[in-house]
């Protein structure tokens, strides 16, 4: 009897170290230049700094491409086993564990430089449409508004389309992360007398890996992987990672 139920545990070891050593299924979308995209170096910005946090917690993985709302529901099913990067949201927090932060953002508004939009003002935005791309969620202060009907919404496929929605006067303003902003600007060939970016920031926000609660290796998946970003940090190729992506030109170059 002794003898047997060794057998069973030294099994149950074996089942759970191979279950530890499968690859962890990642799936991002595309579209969201300078943090993810398919035609970006490396898949983007911070596809490069999910890969190189979880090379320091010797975790392999695989990564998929899927639309974002398609993502981030099969990931809620438990076809993947995290996506990213992803804003911290009380109705995401219910369903998700969140990592670290992946990038501190800094959220501006961009509108045409004929008919600025430098505050979140009620009463200058009564009646105007933002464009919040498919699967994103707006600032908070952009929510309530929309919630009390004050603001319209629209919602194509990505920021890169807002910009170029926001140009033509289709939508009013869009609301992005200076890099990212800058970045669909760039995407789009508009110059600064065509639009801009508001003198200050709006709101400020992080943008992490997020894994399933109902997840049964959801708690460790976090702790291993904020463990390697710490440790990326630490090393200084986290800074060389996003001040790469920041200077280089090869974003406008690889993307149609």
């Amino acid at each position: 009897m002794r003898t047997q139920t060794r057998t069973w545990l030294l099994l149950s070891l074996l089942l759970c170290t191979s279950a530890l050593a499968e690859p962890l299924r990642l799936v991002t979308g595309d579209n969201y230049a300078p943090f993810t995209g398919k035609a970006l170096p490396a898949g983007g910005m911070l596809t490069q700094v999910v890969h190189a946090a979880l090379a320091q917690s010797n975790t392999d993985s695989t990564l998929e491409w899927e639309p974002w709302n398609r993502g981030y529901l099969k990931t809620l099913r438990g076809e993947y086993d995290a996506t990213f990067p992803y804003v911290l949201t009380p109705l995401r927090e219910q369903a998700y564990l969140y990592s670290a932060p992946l990038l501190m953002v800094e959220q501006h508004i961009y509108s045409r430089a004929v008919d600025p939009i430098d505050t979140v003002d009620p009463e200058l935005l009564r009646g105007r449409t933002v464009c919040v791309p498919l699967g994103w969620q707006p600032p908070a202060q952009i929510q309530g508004l929309l919630e009390q009907g004050i603001l319209s919404r629209h919602s194509p496929i990505g920021i890169k389309e807002c910009a170029r929605l926001v140009l033509i006067g289709r939508d009013d303003f869009f609301v992005a992360d200076r890099r990212l902003g800058d970045t669909a600007l760039q995407l789009i060939d508009a110059s600064d007398g065509q639009l801009r970016r508001s003198t200050a920031m709006i709101s400020a926000s992080s943008l992490h890996l997020i894994v399933p609660n109902s997840h049964p290796r959801g708690s460790v998946i976090i702790a291993e992987f904020n463990a390697g970003l710490d440790r990326l940090k630490v090393s200084g190729a986290y800074q060389q990672v996003i001040e790469g992506y920041i200077q280089s030109r090869a974003l406008t170059q690889s993307t149609p």
